[in-house]
């Protein structure tokens, strides 16, 4: 049987079902999200919308319902259920509860609702603005609710936005295991009023090689653990185990041996300070480590990992509003495997691998599912060595974020770049991709970034699925803004449904292969192909086979397709050749080719001297029919007449070239401009077109100014 999991989407549930061949995108999660939009209510639906800083474009879909006081939204259970967490938002400085009815009747419980975790600003990021608007809170409902029951929310004391419930069946508590030693058996205060910090550290100190037990209950920690090292901490679960502490661990370094597991660390971290290490764990676990079944929430950061965690496994686990990451891979991270987690509501990347000070190698993140990372990436690679990223489900990311991206920004040093082979398979994303206020254009569902410095690696991306995506599927950028090449990137296996503008958005040199890709409902043009800077090299696209659904090209370089504007009429005056790409056998010192295409008469391309014939190609970016040719060299009178032998050669795939016009002798006289035209065969149909220069009597070279290729005779 294949397998399926239930996720929340636009429109309510939404099962994804994966072929049988293959495991379903994501983590096995033990509650059932519903969307707010898919319910009943009496409040209003907000959204859908993209634009960043309102309240619908960090939702879940999108859309969410907002309540004034008094309104309801009615869920449908979708499952047995005894638990129910809500994310929400209320107006900033503003708190309230909603009431919850089951089937009609009241709850004595409710469920408090705060701005206090909410709007966070980050001046000191570029392009942020005030975000991170929803939050969660939970509740155990002391009844069952079995599926097809009416669950109710109502606001009181606040307008309340709903975005989503998640419906669960919670376990008892769990029994405390034999021979482990107790935190109340230390002092520990399981009402949470009393300090349990000092006991929770004898505890540990007690439990080495052993087991610290986590009774249910609640308990207060006010300075963060260290020395943690060859010892177990065990919760009774995660909805009865409760610690209040918003640093938990904080530790340089440990021997390993470290397991963590059922409980809950909830912090109270309402703003993001960089400088403070108000994580769950800062630092290092040790080797051979692990982390699994915690709900992690109201932190900055859930795990920032640095010095040696050596085949940690975090798996299982919850990440719930935080400020900044909810997990990042700081370096040296070896043979890390991070899976099954769900991840909500991060103020920045939700999983991130930054390769500072040593390279993060042979690790990987598998079967997460994140959503509503909302300043940037859902998964985030910033160098390393041989990492993974695979049957991820990644949805709604918003302000400078991607689903993924596979990057070489560096931020600092010294950083290790992506090397070795960089595998990104099977991963399904959802409404990702965000217009980038830096950049002021969009960014891809999924990014692979030359930022820094060129992208060597093999990046091979396979068995995708990119759905609904407000702009790109896939985007080739170097973010720096210095052209650097994104190249030996394979994309093998896509399915791309109703992207906004483009299927690939390719910005900078580079190259990359890609087979068996089908799109439809492509909102502008299959490819966006415009290397940035201008002539710092062309992106050559090959296609491998199998492609289908996204064969156009877009047609003008000076403007941003915007999401669902088909390709501009063509203006049948245009010079195809500006600023395109362009290429040439040699250059004498800085007469560069894209001199050639840059609308500048008075600048030139020369070639390397006395060593004719010489060469200079244009890559138009997709095949056109090319009437006539203008030649030029800058109009100045200190530029004698002269002819020039050219031949004009054209072809469509950049290898194979044949002759549209045989060698012909061109006269450039300053008397008349320095210009001449050449007229092209009736049906002349080229996209790369080669201009070869076997004499010069002017000069020992083959020299133009611009060359301007156009549709019209």
């Amino acid at each position: 049987m294949p397998t399926a999991m239930t996720v929340a989407l636009a429109a309510g549930l939404l099962t994804a079902t994966a072929p049988t061949a293959r495991a379903a995108a994501g983590a096995t999660l033990p509650f059932t999200s519903v969307e707010a939009e898919s319910a009943t209510t009496t409040g209003m639906k907000i959204g859908p919308d993209h634009t960043q800083g309102t309240l619908a474009s960090e939702a879940s879909g999108r859309q969410a319902v907002r309540l004034n006081s008094g309104q309801r939204v009615e869920f449908t259970a979708p499952r047995a259920a005894n638990a129910l967490n809500v994310a929400y938002s209320v107006p900033d400085g503003q708190s309230g509860s909603l009431n919850v009815y089951v089937n009609g009747t009241r709850l004595a419980k409710t469920i408090a609702v705060t701005s206090k975790y909410s709007y966070v600003d980050t001046g000191w990021i570029a392009g942020a603005r005030t975000h991170h608007f929803y939050d969660n809170a939970r509740l155990l409902l002391g009844q069952n609710v079995q599926a097809g029951d009416k669950v109710a929310l109502e606001a009181t004391n606040a307008q309340v936005t709903v975005d989503v419930a998640d419906f669960e069946q919670v376990a008892g508590a769990a029994s405390q295991p034999a021979g482990s030693v107790s935190v109340t058996s230390k002092g520990a205060d399981l009402s949470g009023q009393g300090d349990s910090t000092q006991a929770f550290r004898d505890a540990i100190a007690s439990a080495q090689g052993g087991v610290v037990w986590i009774p249910p209950g609640e308990y207060r920690l006010t300075s963060s653990l260290s020395g943690v090292q060859n010892v177990t901490l065990q919760g009774a679960g995660s909805w009865h185990s409760v610690v209040r502490s918003s640093r938990f661990i904080d530790q340089s370094s440990s021997s390993g041996g470290v397991h963590i597991k059922d409980f809950a660390v909830i912090g109270e971290v309402t703003e993001r300070v960089d400088s403070n290490p108000d994580n769950f764990v800062n630092g290092s676990l040790g080797p051979n480590s692990s982390v699994s079944g915690m709900w992690l929430q109201h932190l900055k950061v859930g795990l920032w990992l640095m010095g040696n965690n050596d085949n940690l496994v975090v798996e299982n686990n919850r990440f719930l509003d935080m400020t900044a990451d909810g997990l990042n891979l700081n370096g040296n991270a070896r043979g890390v495997k991070v899976r099954g987690n769900f991840l909500r509501n991060q103020g920045d990347d939700a999983l991130a691998m930054w390769s500072l000070n040593a390279p993060d190698v042979s690790s990987s993140f598998e079967n997460n599912t994140i959503t509503q990372p909302n300043l940037a990436n859902g998964i985030a690679i910033y160098g390393g060595t041989d990492i993974t990223v695979r049957n991820n489900l990644i949805s709604d990311t918003n302000a400078l974020g991607s689903g993924i991206a596979i990057s070489n920004q560096k931020f600092m040093d010294p950083f290790h770049p992506l090397s070795g082979t960089i595998t990104v398979d099977g991963n399904t994303l959802v409404r990702t991709g965000a217009m980038n206020p830096n950049w002021n254009h969009p960014m891809g569902a999924l990014r692979v970034d030359s930022y820094d410095s060129a992208v060597e690696a093999q990046v091979k991306i396979t068995n995708t699925t990119i759905t609904d995506s407000p702009y790109s599927a896939f985007e080739f950028v170097s973010g720096g803004g210095r052209g650097l090449a994104a190249k030996n990137v394979t994309v093998d296996g896509a399915t791309v449904r109703n992207t906004g503008t483009v299927v690939v958005q390719a910005e900078t040199q580079g190259a990359a292969t890609f087979r068996n890709v089908t799109a439809t409902g492509v909102g502008a043009a299959g490819v966006y192909n415009c290397p940035y800077p201008a002539n710092s090299g062309p992106f050559t696209l090959t296609d491998g086979g199998g492609n289908s659904g996204w064969s156009s090209t877009w047609s003008d370089c000076s403007t941003w397709p915007q999401p669902g504007q088909s390709n501009p009429d063509p203006d049948p005056a245009r010079n195809l050749a500006k600023g395109r790409p362009a290429t040439a056998t040699g250059s004498q010192d800085i007469y560069t080719p894209g001199k050639a295409v840059d609308g500048d008469a008075n600048s030139y391309w020369e070639s390397v001297n006395n060593a004719f014939p010489q060469s200079l190609t244009i890559d138009l970016g997709s095949s056109e029919a090319v009437r006539r040719l203008v030649l030029k060299l800058p109009p100045s009178s200190a530029w004698g007449a002269r002819t020039q032998t050219v031949t004009v050669l054209g072809s469509t795939d950049g290898s194979n070239f044949s002759t549209v016009v045989g060698a012909t002798g061109y006269r450039f006289d300053p008397a008349t401009g320095n210009t001449v035209t050449v007229a092209l065969p009736g049906g002349t149909a080229l996209r790369h077109l080669r201009l070869s220069v076997s004499a010069n009597t002017g000069w020992p070279a083959g020299q133009f100014s611009e060359v301007e290729a156009y549709p019209t005779s």
